[in-house]
């Protein structure tokens, strides 16, 4: 009496053959993964100095005195009140988005104060107030052509804005 089994589990050549699509696969999809990691890290230091400026802005209104927001290396910032140097709040590049650089205009400007109305006023040390941060990657990492940098501005009146600088203005984010 023969009594057949029921077969079970893969072969080794259908292992294989899995195997092999899979990182033929993984091989064309790494560069595009690659581009949206970079385009990820942009879009998360962008958003977060947006944040802190908004954050600055409404602790000077809600305080009625001057708020600061102050920018360090890369995409760190720091909100600090004027009148006692107590910090709202700190953000390190390091939360999300190292790879990330901001170029701030004018060049040599760190910071920004808000009055009690949100609105910007002149530093008090002199120095001069940050109008626009551009938020990339530099091209080493992914090619200019695939980055989706952001801008953020500043206006006098205080208003902010995050856009897309490579976007036509009144189209969507476009500055």
């Amino acid at each position: 009496m023969l009594i057949s089994a029921l077969q079970r589990g893969f072969t080794m050549i259908e292992m294989l053959i899995t195997i092999a699509i899979v990182a033929l696969l993984a091989t064309l999809l790494a560069p595009s993964f690659k581009v949206m990691l970079a385009n990820a890290q942009i879009r998360t230091a962008g958003q977060a100095m947006f944040d802190g400026l908004q954050l600055a802005r409404v602790e000077a209104i809600r305080r009625n005195e001057r708020v600061i927001f102050a920018k360090g290396t890369q995409s760190d910032w720091t909100v600090t009140v004027e009148s006692d140097g107590s910090t709202v709040q700190a953000r390190s590049f390091a939360e999300g988005s190292p790879a990330v650089a901001v170029t701030v205009t004018p060049a040599n400007a760190t910071e920004v104060t808000f009055d009690g109305l949100g609105r910007l006023r002149p530093n008090t040390d002199a120095s001069s107030s940050m109008s626009q941060l551009d938020a990339d990657v530099p091209t080493s990492l992914i090619p200019a052509a695939n980055s989706r940098e952001l801008r953020i501005t500043i206006s006098s009146g205080g208003a902010i804005r995050l856009c897309d600088p490579n976007v036509a203005a009144g189209v969507g984010m476009g500055c």
